[in-house]
């Protein structure tokens, strides 16, 4: 009976052993930003929710992240040799690999991405409604800060290019912008 108690005992812990993971390599992280611009609309707010998806070597991190900003303002501009004025919505979203190196409390990251911008302009006084949407590509540079375990704030510069058409002649979606944030990690 000793012996049978033994052997249980034994596959019990043997079936603990292996359902732990070795190494918790998922690892959530959602971030919220303050974004600045040269076009129009200049400031903006974002969300942003990262998943680490290799550890190839112990200071690698490589993820996938998804993104949305949103920029609004009243803004005049020309359209059709035309100035008008109104409400503008700028707003983005798209996904990207990133890869960054773990160096103490600094961590270095690039990334590359795909995503779909959207315009959105409501007239003032008579003036036409338009929207416009394209899609774009983006490549992005920043460092995050590791001072508080599960809090990082983060600095970014991100470039995105995308095509508008040539009436609209404001500078839309075409440009850089610097990206401030704050990171919860889970």
């Amino acid at each position: 009976m000793n012996m049978f108690k033994g052997k249980v005992t034994g596959l019990l812990i043997l079936a603990a052993c292996l359902m732990m993971p070795l190494q918790s390599a998922a690892q959530w992280s959602l971030g919220a930003t303050y974004e600045m611009r040269e076009e129009d609309p200049q400031n903006g707010y974002g969300i942003r929710i990262e998943r680490e998806i290799l550890k190839p070597i112990p200071i690698v991190d490589i993820g996938l992240r998804a993104h949305f900003s949103y920029f609004n303002e009243d803004n005049e501009f020309t359209r059709d040799n035309q100035s008008i004025s109104g409400d503008l919505t700028y707003y983005d979203y798209g996904l990207a690999a990133t890869g960054g190196v773990s160096l103490g409390l600094f961590k270095p990251y690039v990334g590359l991405g795909i995503g779909k911008d959207d315009i959105d302009f409501e007239g003032d006084d008579g003036s036409p409604d338009f929207s416009d949407s394209s899609f774009y590509w983006n490549g992005f540079a920043g460092a995050e800060l590791t001072i508080i375990p599960k809090l990082h704030p983060f600095v970014e510069y991100r470039f995105q290019q995308a095509d508008h058409p040539d009436d609209i002649e404001a500078d839309f979606g075409s440009d850089g912008r610097l990206i401030l944030g704050l990171s919860l990690q889970f």
